[in-house]
């Protein structure tokens, strides 16, 4: 299975950036893992919140396949602790040919990717930077392939 994660917009932070391109490359030791990135809209002055979504919503459903299993990490998605994260993600190992996650951009998602979603998860109920948030999955997906393999990492 091949896991894609896309993202609205570059990570400006290059602390951050860093830490997320050391978490990508160790989660490539378990599966095909790749991060796409979707150029942050230009001009966005002259755009309502919802022709931002709309707009980058088309850029999100270009990158989908018929077959694609779509996580979209949204604040009103289900909770999971570290533990369930990794055996919810060992069962799509098993059932998707590309498991696709998507944060969004500043306004969430558009209703046709909610529409076209087959799941969504959220981080957390408190809001975080969307470079935060980039992070702070990344670390989890590496989290869970070592919890996965019975590696050291995680400790309960």
């Amino acid at each position: 299975m091949k896991t894609l994660l896309i993202l609205i917009g570059k990570t400006d932070n290059k602390h951050i950036a860093a830490c997320i391109t050391d978490y990508s490359e160790r989660i490539g030791h378990y599966m095909p893992f790749e991060i796409v990135t979707i150029p942050d809209i230009k001009n966005t002055k002259n755009l309502t919140e919802e022709q931002q979504k709309e707009t980058e919503g088309k850029s999100i459903l270009q990158l989908i396949q018929p077959s694609d299993h779509v996580v979209l990490l949204d604040e009103r998605g289900s909770e999971l602790r570290s533990v369930e994260f990794a055996k919810w993600l060992q069962k799509k190992q098993m059932a998707a040919k590309r498991l696709l996650f998507v944060i969004g951009g500043a306004y969430g998602f558009s209703n046709k990717v909610y529409e076209r979603a087959n799941e969504k998860i959220s981080l957390s109920r408190m809001t975080f930077s969307h470079q935060m948030v980039r992070l702070f999955f990344t670390e989890q997906i590496y989290r869970a392939y070592t919890i996965i393999k019975g590696e050291p990492y995680h400790h309960e």
